[in-house]
């Protein structure tokens, strides 16, 4: 066979192995069958494995719905776990209080005459003075009946000039010694009834403290020993709560009061640290609210709550054993639902579903979801609730192939 025929014959071979799809196979088994097949198998065998990753991937990405946490991050935004155990539970009733400033840390600063009131410069409900502080100057001129401070300084001169006249008198024996003793009354009676502090309207602090109360406002008339302004001192502070009769068994074993003051953001305060103390309590309700009885407390002004505000408060009594509970900050709440996050490994938490029972304001039971031993985040539960919302795919786990 020439060159020019074999190449021929390759070329019309070749033709036929294209056309394979219109001739019979068994024809031309040896054109290139034997390859097609691996390739089907390689694609075959690609997709199952393919399959078998995804599934792998999702069996471990759907551990209880882990959520991943590298250590160092859990420690710089102070992240902290405890370990649950059972243990020993305050019961508490939580009532409504107000502030009040202790009795014995409070003054009045008084009118010292009639008049009308003009507050010296800087002085406001919550403003800080010294003993001696001026804090109004009392106006007697202008207003009706006159100025009972320039009547009492005329009396005053002309009783006094009165006794410099019979004084003499007496003496040379011109005139009787009662005579004299009128004059002498006259001018002791003035002298007691003008006050050259009267006069001169000036209303001082009586002690240092923080004015909390201007009963008399700038251009008020007051008359002589009316309150002008309610000071407090920087000492004790007390709280008046109001427990429900219904909880009137609570009294003998009331043992702290944990706050919250309003405005707060939900941050409760142990008034324990800040030498709380129980003034006194009864079990008779109180006149001015039926079916409440008062329960006073007393405690440092140290502690971040204001004098004459309002707050929530939780009254402690006594203690209850094998209770399973967490602290406030570790509850998310979330569509009504309590849940906590249980660290499950070194970098992964799970998002735990729990029902609660009682709360005492520092602390609240959980009746289920937990069990003794598990690792329950107490702080930086935000942080947490952070890392679940992220839709970041930790680097080396990614499904492009």
């Amino acid at each position: 066979m020439t060159d020019k025929q074999s190449k021929i014959q390759q070329i019309i071979l070749g033709t036929l192995c294209v056309g394979v799809t219109i001739v019979s196979p068994l024809a031309f088994s040896s054109c290139g069958s034997h390859n097609h097949d691996d390739h089907e198998n390689e694609t075959k065998e690609h997709t199952v494995g393919h399959a078998d990753n995804q599934t792998k991937e999702t069996e471990e990405g759907s551990k209880a719905g882990a959520i991943h946490m590298e250590p160092e991050d859990a420690q710089r935004y102070g992240v902290a776990v405890v370990d649950i155990q059972r243990g020993v539970f305050k019961e508490a009733v939580k009532t409504a209080a107000e502030i009040l400033p202790s009795s014995t840390d409070m003054a009045t600063a008084s009118a010292s005459t009639s008049g009308v009131v003009q507050l010296a410069q800087g002085i406001t409900q919550g403003s800080s003075v010294k003993a001696g502080q001026m804090i109004a100057r009392i106006k007697g001129s202008g207003i009706s009946g006159g100025d009972a401070n320039a009547a009492g300084k005329a009396a005053l001169d002309n009783a006094k000039r009165e006794l410099d006249r019979v004084t003499p008198l007496l003496e040379d024996g011109l005139i009787t010694k009662k005579e004299y003793n009128d004059a002498l009354a006259a001018y002791n009676s003035a002298k007691a009834a003008y006050s050259p502090q009267a006069a001169s309207g000036v209303v001082t602090a009586p002690r240092s403290g923080v004015i909390t109360s201007i009963p008399a406002g700038e251009g008020a008339f007051v008359n002589t020993g009316d309150p002008v302004a309610l000071i407090s001192g920087s000492g004790r502070l007390t709280l008046r709560a109001l427990l429900p009769v219904k909880h009137a068994s609570l009294l003998p074993m009331l043992s702290g009061v944990v706050i919250t003051p309003h405005g707060s953001e939900g941050t409760s305060i142990d008034l324990s640290q800040f030498g709380g103390k129980l003034l006194s309590s009864t079990s008779a309700a109180s006149t001015e609210a039926p079916g409440y009885i008062p329960v006073y407390y007393s405690f440092d002004n140290s502690a971040p709550v204001v004098a004459g505000s309002a707050a929530e408060v939780f009254l402690l009594g006594g203690n209850r054993q094998g209770v399973i509970s967490v602290p406030v900050e570790a509850l998310s709440e979330q569509l009504g639902e309590k849940f906590v996050y249980v660290k499950t490994g070194e970098h992964e938490y799970e998002k735990r579903h729990v029902s609660t029972g009682a709360s005492n304001g520092m602390d609240v039971e959980v009746l289920t979801g937990l069990q003794p031993g598990e690792k329950v985040v107490v702080k930086g539960t935000s942080f947490v609730r952070l890392a679940e919302q992220s839709t970041v795919v930790p680097e080396g786990h990614s499904h492009s192939h």
